[in-house]
Formats: structure tokens, C-alpha cells, sequence
């Protein structure tokens, strides 16, 4: 029959495919499964068996009921469908059942018996036609059907995400070319419309050239005339030449307009040249830290700001002074622009080659740090008190202490000298410049006071933009340090030298004014930690205190200039007084105690402080090891214990408590044993606070710290 030959070919195609063949496991035997426990199991319908019911002929449907009769026996889901009218005809494979586990075979025979049966059955209901004959599968051949329809729309599911996501991709890219394209044409319809200008200009010479010629003519015509009429026209004569002085006046105006324009369009030509080189280059598109879109950016900022100038020339007008100023300002800022992409080229390999090294060392020099902070914690106060102990202590800073000292000096000398041509320079033009910049680096400096956090966070923004070569307005002038190679030596140096200048003048006088100023030196330090080095380094020249050191006088130094490395201001021969040179050194140490313990609050950065109270606690190791001096000791100890006290025992707790006992017992009284009866101002003011601080086991927050809610204001 034709729908016996397709059910044969439709059984041989499912045997030659994937699905259809068995598979051998070697884990069988460990699993303890049986080998051919999938082809004695209770057979089921196939998922693919609409696909083989679409392909039969029909049956008769009295052989269906037979056959599903048979079907009943050995599968219950099966029975259940065919009864429900989905007349499933059982296919010539094995069936197990499950009262006899032996596979039964169905015969030639028994084929030809159930085919005469069926034609029988189709006689008796003609009405009734056959359905498809069906596949059916063993429980695991079923699982398995499932699981590799569960891993196809898994694989679908996975490749559409991939799909939508290197879809997204394109379309970030080709907003990318398309952005960098309409650059482009903007760039070249700026120099087309230039070229056209160019040749408009050409031909306006021309005829500007004609009509001089003409009007020479013309002024020869009335120089006769005028001849002639010399007498009787006196008047007229005096009122031509007041026209022709005029017309000079007019004719020098205009030549000075047109010198302008040309020079504008030769700026804007150097502008767009210099803009192209500005644009990545094969080589640099593989180095991730070289980074072209700030110059991109800017480049194109300055080409606008260049063409937003030009135009005004256009319809017969002339450019001012001052927008030529303006161009010529953005073209050396291109210039600068272009020297800073190439120097920044020229150092990314070696950048490359260093960063890994950096890395490392960093690493190292955190666990380093960390170890050496818990060490320190544990060993301070100890050694403190063992070597208050002895018969004496030490002159002098330790050698550690001392190469600080030294490697933070040679640094600020290096940087003097890095602007040296800058701070000798004799030409009116950059005195002028170097005069600006010093304006524009203390001038906000100055201005901090503790009013409130607005005022405190402009002058921060300000100091901020001078440093990352941005351009500030400073009294109606706008200046950059990009306008000159040492301009941000020279800043960098002078803001230090300014921090420490508001210490020695300012909180001096003002106790309140050291944590606002403290506020944003340790906000310009964590942003630029070269000013942080400058910083210490201007402090311990003018307060060596605060290393600290007693320098010792060396042979050949006279006493003036000894007394200029204590710290004393010496004019004119004359040594300042012992009051003013005390308080210079107290403002100066309370500025330093109150910077070891202020964050910037608007940086948002999480890390350590660039120069926190790990620095405070050894500075106070160093004083309780050096022998104490007269006056100086004690009035520097009381300043950074007030300031810098409530934070030291917050952090250091216990610990604290033992450095103040050590400082009660045993320091104290070599303070007293070097003071003379004249001196024992600050040394009273000492006691007092080390006394009240350890009956009360508190230090109070100094009254002047400033808290979330005054940069809130």
C-alpha cells in the first residue's frame, strides 16, 4: 500500500537521523543503569509526531480503533489521546508492555492479517479515514527530544541578546563616524568659504588699486584747478583740504582694517591647519591611555571661536583690536594644544613601559605603609618612654626624618629653577604675564575665609582650574598657564609658597582662619600632590619646627643668617622679637595640625589622605625624642596638641592616652627645667591643658573646626 511504503521511509529517515541513533555512555556500569533500559521502558508519543501524521495516507478508522486498542494496553497516555479522537495509528516497532518485559515483533503475517482487517473496517465505515501513523518514543529518547528543544531556544534565546547587542554597537558606532563626519564637512565649508573670501579680497584690491589710480588722476585735476583758482577761492581750498585730511584719516583706518582681516584669515587658515594635526593617527588609535577627544574637542572650539569673529568683516566691516586679540589668543592655545598632544605622544611609551612598574611599587608601598602605621601604633609610644628614660635625648631629628627633609628641599629647588626664565625674564610683555599668574594663584588663596562653604568651594574651583591649565578671570583678565612652558612651575611654586604665608600671617592672628584654609590646601593636595610637597617644603624652611629639627649651627654661618634658619625674621640686621616670632610659629603649626586632619568634601575620592594623622602622631614622636627648647617646645606642643588633639584620640584612643601620660610625667618637666622664670607663659598654658585633658579624659573639638553643615551653607 502507498501509506505502508511511507511509513517505512518516514521510520528509516528517523533511524538515519541525530535523534534516532543510541548513544553510548561509559558511565553507565558506575551509574549502575542498565544498557538497554531505554528500549524496555513505556513507550510515548514523539514531540515531532505532527510532522509524521502530516505525511501519511489515510486509514481506515476501525483498524485506528483497533490498533489504539492494542496501544491501551502498554501506554496509558496513549489510550487516553486516541479515545479522545486523535486516531493514532501504532507504528512497526518494537513496544514493550508492561506485563511482558521481551519486546514483542510484529511479523509479515501479522501485517498481512491486520491489512486485510483494515480493508474489512474501511467497507464496513467508508466514512472513516485513517490518521497518520505516529512514532513511538522511549521516555528517554522523549527527555532527550526535550532537552534538545530546551538548548535550541536557550542558543536562540542567547543569540538574540548577542544580536540586540552588536546591533546597539553599530548603531553607537555609526553615530560616532557620522558625528566625526559632519566635523568634518563643517571644517571643510570653513575653508572653502575662506578661499572664497580670499579671492573676494583679491578682487577688492584690485578695484581698490583702480580706484586710487583713478582718484590720483583726479586729485592731479584738482591741484591744477585749485591752481588756478588759488586766489579767488581761498575758502574752498580750506575746506578741501579739511575734507582730504579726512579722507586720510578714513583711507589709514581702512588700510589698518584690511591689514586686520588678512591677519585674521591667516590665523584661521594656521587654526584649521593645526586642527588637522590634532586628529588620531593609525599609530595612536591602539594606545587606550592616549586619549584624542579633549583636543578634538577644544580644537574644535577654538576653530568656531575663531570663525565667530571673521564674519564680522564680512559685509565691508572691520575686526577691532580686540577681536584680533581674541584669535590670536586661540591660536596659541591651539599651538599649545598641538605641543601637548605630541609631548603626550612622545611620553605614552614610556608611560606604558613605567606604568606596570608603578603599579607594583604602589603596591608594595601600601602594604609597606600599613604595616608600618600598625608597627608604629604599637612601638611610639614605647620607644618614647624608653628613650625619655635615659640621662638624655636626642639633639636633632633622626636620619629618616632628616632625608624627608632634605629630598622635600631639593624638590622646591628644582621647581625655583624649573621657572627660573620665567621669574628673570626683562621683557615688558612677560612681566606683565608673570604678574597675572601670581594674581591669579593667591588672589583666592586670600580671599578664604570662614564665612561659609560657597565662597570657600569658588576660591577651591579657581586654584583648581589654574592648576589643570584651564583659563581664570582674575581682576577683568583672563590668563592661563598654558600660555607659557614654565607657567605651571611658577603657579604651583607661588600657591605653596601663598599656603603657608596665610599661616604665618593670617591664623597667626586669626586661630578661626586655619581649618578653612586647611579645607582646601588638603583638597589641592589630594588633586595635585606636587603642591602638597611645595607646601611642606615653604613650611619647614620658614618653621623647621614642624618637621620637626633644630638645626644646628654649622661652622662659617654667621649668627644673622643662623638665626634665618630658626625661623627669625632678620631686617636690616635686626632680629624680630621673641612675642612676634612665637606667634609666626604657632599660626604656622596650627595650619599644619589642622591640614593632617581636614578632607576636601567635594572631591568624592575614598582613598587615604594625602598626609593624614598617621603624620601627626609621628611628629609628636619626634618632639617627645628631642630634647625640648626654651619657649619654642612647649608653645608648639600646646598649639598642635589643641588643634589636633580630639582627632589624635578619636583615632588613636589608648594608645593616645599613654602619649599624654608620657608627655604629663615625664616631658614636662625637662619643658620646666629649660624655661627660665620670664618664659613661663606658654609653658602654664601647656600644663593647664595636659592636666585638665587627662582628669577628664577628653580633648574638645576645637571651636573653630568646620562641620557638614558650613560647607552646606
Amino acid at each position: 500500500m502507498p501509506s505502508e511504503g511511507l511509513r517505512w521511509e518516514t521510520l528509516e529517515a528517523l533511524k538515519n537521523s541525530p535523534k534516532g541513533k543510541l548513544k553510548y555512555s561509559p558511565d553507565w556500569l558506575e551509574k549502575g543503569e542498565d544498557i538497554l533500559a531505554g528500549c524496555i521502558e513505556v513507550s510515548s508519543l514523539s514531540p515531532l509526531s505532527g510532522q509524521i501524521l502530516k505525511r501519511l495516507s489515510p486509514r481506515p478508522l476501525l483498524k485506528t480503533r483497533s490498533l489504539s486498542s492494542c496501544v491501551r494496553d502498554t501506554s496509558p497516555e496513549i489510550s487516553e489521546d486516541l479515545a479522545a479522537g486523535a486516531s493514532v495509528p501504532i507504528s512497526p516497532r518494537q513496544i514493550s508492555s508492561p506485563t511482558s518485559p521481551p519486546p514483542v515483533s510484529i511479523h509479515a503475517e501479522e501485517d498481512e492479517q491486520k491489512a486485510e482487517e483494515i480493508k474489512e473496517d474501511s467497507v464496513a465505515s467508508p466514512v472513516a479515514s485513517s490518521p497518520p501513523a505516529i512514532s513511538v518514543l522511549s521516555p528517554r529518547a522523549t527527555q532527550m527530544a526535550g532537552c534538545i528543544r530546551m538548548c535550541e531556544q536557550k542558543h536562540k534565546a542567547k543569540a538574540k541578546a548577542e544580536l540586540s547587542l552588536r546591533q546597539e554597537q553599530q548603531e553607537r558606532l555609526v553615530a560616532t563616524a557620522a558625528k566625526c563626519e559632519s566635523e568634518q564637512l563643517k571644517r571643510y565649508e570653513e575653508l572653502m568659504e575662506l578661499k572664497q573670501r580670499q579671492e573676494y579680497q583679491s578682487m577688492r584690491d584690485m578695484l581698490e588699486k583702480e580706484t586710487q589710480e583713478s582718484l590720483g588722476r583726479q586729485e592731479k585735476l584738482r591741484e591744477e584747478h585749485r591752481h588756478r583758482m588759488k586766489i579767488l577761492n581761498l575758502r574752498l581750498r580750506e575746506a578741501e583740504q579739511q575734507r582730504l585730511r579726512e579722507a586720510e584719516l578714513e583711507r589709514q583706518r581702512q588700510v589698518e582694517g584690511r591689514e586686520r582681516h588678512r591677519a585674521i584669515n591667516a590665523i584661521q587658515e594656521e587654526v584649521l591647519q593645526l586642527n588637522q594635526l590634532l586628529q588620531p593617527r593609525p599609530s595612536t588609535l591602539t594606545d587606550p591611555a592616549l586619549d584624542h577627544t579633549p583636543y578634538i574637542t577644544r580644537g574644535n572650539q577654538l576653530c568656531s571661536q575663531v570663525s565667530e569673529v571673521v564674519p564680522a568683516s564680512a559685509d565691508g566691516q572691520f575686526l577691532s583690536v580686540e577681536d584680533l586679540t581674541v584669535a590670536e589668543r586661540a591660536l596659541q592655545e591651539m599651538r599649545s594644544l598641538v605641543r601637548n598632544l605630541q609631548d603626550e605622544v612622545a611620553q605614552a611609551t614610556e608611560r606604558k613601559r613605567k606604568e606596570q612598574e608603578e603599579e607594583e611599587e604602589k603596591k608594595k608601598r601600601h602594604e609597606e605603609l600599613k604595616a608600618q602605621q600598625e608597627e608604629q601604633k604599637k612601638t611610639a609610644a614605647r620607644s618614647a618612654k624608653e628613650k625619655a628614660k635615659k640621662e638624655g635625648l636626642q639633639t636633632g631629628a633622626d636620619e629618616s626624618t632628616l632625608k624627608w627633609y632634605n629630598a622635600l628641599k631639593d624638590a622646591a629647588s628644582q621647581c625655583a629653577q624649573a621657572f627660573d626664565e620665567l621669574s628673570k625674564a626683562k621683557d615688558t610683555q612677560t612681566k606683565k604675564f608673570k604678574m597675572e599668574l601670581q594674581k591669579a594663584a593667591t588672589t583666592p588663596v586670600s580671599q578664604i575665609a570662614n564665612i561659609s562653604g560657597a565662597p570657600l568651594k569658588e576660591a577651591f574651583e579657581k586654584i583648581d582650574k589654574l592648576l589643570s591649565s584651564r583659563p581664570v578671570t582674575s581682576a577683568g583678565k583672563t590668563v592661563s598657564t598654558s600660555q607659557h612652558p614654565q607657567g605651571l612651575e611658577f603657579v604651583s611654586y607661588k600657591l605653596a609658597e601663598k599656603f603657608v604665608k596665610q599661616g604665618e600671617e593670617e591664623v597667626a592672628s586669626n586661630h578661626s582662619a586655619a581649618f578653612p584654609i586647611a579645607a582646601v590646601a588638603s583638597g589641592i593636595w589630594e588633586l595635585h600632590p606636587k603642591i602638597g610637597e611645595l607646601i611642606l617644603a615653604h613650611l619647614h624652611k620658614k618653621c623647621p619646627y614642624a618637621v620637626p629639627h633644630y638645626p644646628p649651627m654649622e661652622s662659617g654661618t654667621s649668627v644673622e643668617d643662623y638665626q634665618k634658619i630658626l625661623g627669625y625674621r632678620v631686617d636690616d640686621s635686626k632680629v624680630e622679637g621673641q612675642d612676634s616670632f612665637l606667634k609666626r610659629m604657632s599660626g604656622m603649626i596650627r595650619l599644619y595640625a589642622a591640614i593632617i586632619q581636614m578632607r576636601w568634601p567635594y572631591t568624592g575620592k575614598q582613598g587615604p589622605h594625602p598626609h593624614g594623622l598617621n603624620h601627626g602622631w609621628r611628629w609628636l614622636a619626634q618632639i617627645l625624642n628631642m630634647e625640648p627648647l626654651a619657649d619654642i617646645t612647649a608653645t608648639i606642643l600646646f598649639d598642635f596638641l589643641e588643634v589636633c588633639g580630639n582627632a589624635l584620640m578619636k583615632l588613636y584612643r589608648g594608645q593616645f592616652w599613654k602619649l599624654i601620660l608620657l608627655i604629663y610625667e615625664e616631658y614636662f618637666p625637662r619643658i620646666e627645667a629649660v624655661t627660665s622664670t620670664g618664659q613661663m607663659g606658654s609653658v602654664t598654658r601647656l600644663k593647664q591643658f595636659l592636666e585638665t585633658s587627662l582628669r577628664t579624659k577628653q580633648i574638645p573639638v576645637p571651636k573653630s573646626e568646620l562641620g557638614s553643615a558650613f560647607f552646606r551653607s
